[in-house]
C-alpha cells in the first residue's frame, strides 16, 4: 500500500519520538471536534452532524482503496466471515460511539461527558486483556492511573460543574456511557484486525458498514433535508470539512499506523491528551485563561503518556 505516512526512523528514541509525534496530532484533532461540532450545531442535527461527514469520508476513501487492493496482489480475500467482522467494528463500534456521545451531550451536560470519556482508556485497557490477551502490567496501570489524576486537574471545572446523578440527566449519561464503551470497542476490535488487513481496509469497510447501517436514522428518526446544508457558512463548510477530512479520515489512519506497532492500551492512554489540547486551543482561540492547575494537570498527563511509550517493554 502507498504509504499514507512517512516510514519511521529505525532507531528506539527516534521511533518513540515518531510515535508520540504522532498521537500527538491525532489527539489534537480529535480534541477538535468540539469546537467543529459548535459551529454546525442548530444549523444540522445532531445525526445529521454525526454521519454526513462520515458518508463523505466513506465516499471518498472508496476508490483509494479499490487501486490499494488492485496493486497489492496479495490483498486478502474478503470472506462472509471477514464482512460480518467489518460489521461488528462498524455497528458496535463507530455508530455506537458517534451517536451515543451526540445524543447523550444534547439529554446531558458537556461536562458529564467530559469526565465519562476518561473511562475509555481504562474500558480500553480491560477489553484488551479479553479480546487481545495484552498484559495489564504495573507499568500500564501505574501510567493510567496518573493520567487520570492529570486529566482530573484539567477537568476541576467540569467536575463542579458535572451532575451525573440527576434523573433528567441519567439518560444522556448512560448514552455517553455506550458512546465510551463503542469507541473502546472499535480500537480494541480493529487492533485484532490488523493482522489480515491494511489499515486503510479496516477504517473504509467498517465505515462502510456504519454507514448502511445509520442511513435508516437519517431517514425516519432525524429526517435530512439538503437544504440545510445549502444554508450553511463559510464556517459551517469549514467545519463540515474538518470532520470529513481529519476527525474521520486522517486522524483514524494515523491512530490505526500507531496500532500496528503499539498495543492499543499503550495507545489508547494517549486519549488522555485529548482534554489537555481542549483546554491549550480554548486558551488560544476563545481567550479562556490557562489556569495553574490545568498547567499541573497538563504536565502530568504528558508525564504519564511519554512513561508508557518510552518504558513498555512491549512497545519496543
Amino acid at each position: 500500500m502507498e504509504n499514507v505516512v512517512a516510514t519511521p526512523p529505525a532507531q528506539p528514541k527516534s521511533r518513540f519520538l515518531w510515535f508520540f509525534l504522532l498521537l500527538a496530532l491525532v489527539n489534537l484533532m480529535w480534541s477538535a471536534q468540539g469546537t467543529a461540532v459548535k459551529f454546525l450545531e442548530g444549523k444540522l442535527g445532531p445525526i445529521a452532524i454525526t454521519f454526513l461527514p462520515f458518508y463523505v469520508t466513506t465516499v471518498m476513501f472508496i476508490p483509494l482503496l479499490l487501486r490499494e487492493r488492485r496493486r497489492n496482489p496479495q490483498a486478502a480475500k474478503i470472506t462472509r466471515i471477514d464482512w460480518l467482522r467489518f460489521a461488528a467494528a462498524g455497528v458496535g463500534g463507530q455508530v455506537l460511539a458517534q451517536l451515543g456521545m451526540t445524543w447523550g451531550i444534547t439529554k446531558s451536560l458537556a461536562s458529564n461527558a467530559s469526565i465519562l470519556n476518561l473511562l475509555i482508556p481504562v474500558i480500553t485497557a480491560v477489553l484488551a486483556s479479553f479480546l487481545l490477551r495484552e498484559r495489564i502490567t504495573r507499568l500500564r496501570i501505574g501510567c493510567l492511573l496518573i493520567g487520570l489524576a492529570g486529566v482530573f486537574l484539567l477537568s476541576v471545572q467540569d467536575l463542579k460543574q458535572s451532575a451525573f446523578l440527576q434523573a433528567n440527566y441519567l439518560t444522556g449519561n448512560l448514552l455517553i456511557l455506550c458512546g465510551c464503551l463503542g469507541s473502546a470497542f472499535y480500537n480494541v476490535y480493529c487492533k485484532g484486525l490488523l493482522q489480515r488487513f491494511q489499515e486503510i481496509e479496516i477504517l473504509i469497510f467498517s465505515y462502510v458498514a456504519a454507514s448502511v447501517a445509520s442511513v435508516p436514522l437519517l431517514i425516519w428518526v432525524e429526517p435530512f433535508q439538503f437544504a440545510q446544508l445549502a444554508a450553511l457558512d463559510w464556517r459551517g463548510w469549514l467545519a463540515f470539512a474538518f470532520l470529513a477530512l481529519c476527525m474521520y479520515g486522517l486522524s483514524m489512519i494515523l491512530f490505526f499506523y500507531v496500532l500496528q506497532h503499539l498495543p492499543v492500551t499503550v495507545a489508547s492512554a494517549s486519549l488522555y491528551l485529548v482534554p489537555v489540547f481542549g483546554i491549550l486551543l480554548a486558551a488560544l482561540f476563545l481567550g479562556e485563561r490557562l489556569t495553574s492547575t490545568a498547567i499541573a494537570g497538563t504536565a502530568i498527563v504528558l508525564v504519564s503518556t511519554i512513561l508508557i511509550m518510552k518504558w513498555d517493554k512491549s512497545s519496543a
